[in-house]
């Protein structure tokens, strides 16, 4: 068995077990039919692997997998995490797969095309999470794109906050006692100090529940946002919703009203515009009108009015 195989077996078994119950014999016919199996050339699964693989499924991502005597001996999943670390595990395992089969193809360049833009910042991503678990007070020079200026920060880190494919920290800026989110590409000269501060009692998940993207109005109300969108559109809208909140409330052949509760932030706004004719804004009067500012200027760049 191929030492760095693990991850792929784990994958495996949960997609497997997810389905329905199963013997050992029926997770072993699964993993030796599977493609990832044959293209590793991995003939033979055992139950002392199994066994194995069954503890580092649950240590790794509290799956708890147990084998049900009253049920012919089958293995089932009995618990699982919260949906919200249960989602970080998945995508965690996914982005494992992914790495490892890139690693089981040499020649992968001529089927698989990753994304050519680069992400900067990434390099202090370690340093940042070691300075929020252990509570370190951190200083950095941070990167002003509209001033192109630069200030430093000395900050408290609380989390990081993945949005739009951009990574960001939120932290409680010293100068002012501010939570603000700062861009993991604008640090630079970043420094961790001996000091600690004490843990904050921050719920995030709250502090985000009506945020799109990284910005919050903690001080207003989130609005009730409703979209129509296209024949078109609809399905992708569908497949990878706008925000959590987002229901369907009305369905047609040739439309589907979509209803969400957040803030109308700007980046909210790019977002609607991105879709063009596809998307229109119902409510509330508010972002009809923001979009209404944005539509004109944007002919005004082309002279059309």
């Amino acid at each position: 068995m191929k030492k760095d195989f693990f991850l792929t077996r784990y994958a495996l078994i949960i997609k497997r077990l997810e389905r329905s119950a199963a013997t050992y014999e029926g997770i072993e016919d699964y993993l030796l039919n599977s493609f990832e199996f044959q293209d590793a050339e991995v003939y033979t699964y055992s139950k002392r692997t199994l066994q194995r693989d069954l503890r580092a499924i649950q240590n790794l991502f509290n799956i708890e997998i147990i084998n049900d005597r009253s049920n012919l001996f089958k293995y089932t999943i009995v618990s699982r995490p919260i949906m919200e670390v249960d989602e970080y595990n998945q995508r965690l395992l996914e982005s494992y797969q992914i790495i490892n089969t890139l690693n089981t193809y040499p020649d992968f360049e001529d089927y698989v095309f990753l994304e050519s833009r680069k992400h900067r910042g990434i390099n202090s991503f370690y340093e940042l999470l070691h300075a929020i678990r252990n509570r370190k007070v951190i200083q950095f020079s941070y990167h002003n794109y509209l001033k192109n200026t630069f200030t430093e920060r000395k900050v408290h880190p609380l989390i990081l906050k993945e949005s739009k494919d951009r990574w960001y920290l939120v932290a409680l800026d010293k100068k002012d006692e501010q939570v603000k989110c700062f861009g993991l590409d604008r640090i630079s000269n970043l420094s961790l100090f001996d000091a600690t501060f004490k843990k904050y009692e921050m719920d995030f998940k709250t502090y985000f529940k009506y945020a799109f993207g990284i910005i919050c109005f903690q001080d207003q109300k989130p609005y009730r946002i409703v979209l129509e969108c296209s024949q078109n559109q609809k399905e992708y809208i569908k497949s990878f919703p706008l925000h959590d909140s987002q229901i369907i409330v009305e369905e047609t052949t040739q439309k589907c009203v979509f209803e969400m509760l957040l803030y109308p932030s700007y980046d909210f706004m790019q977002e609607i515009l991105s879709y063009g004719k596809e998307v229109k804004v119902l409510e509330p009067p508010i972002l009809i009108n923001q979009i209404k500012e944005q539509l004109i200027a944007s002919c005004q760049n082309y002279q059309i009015l």
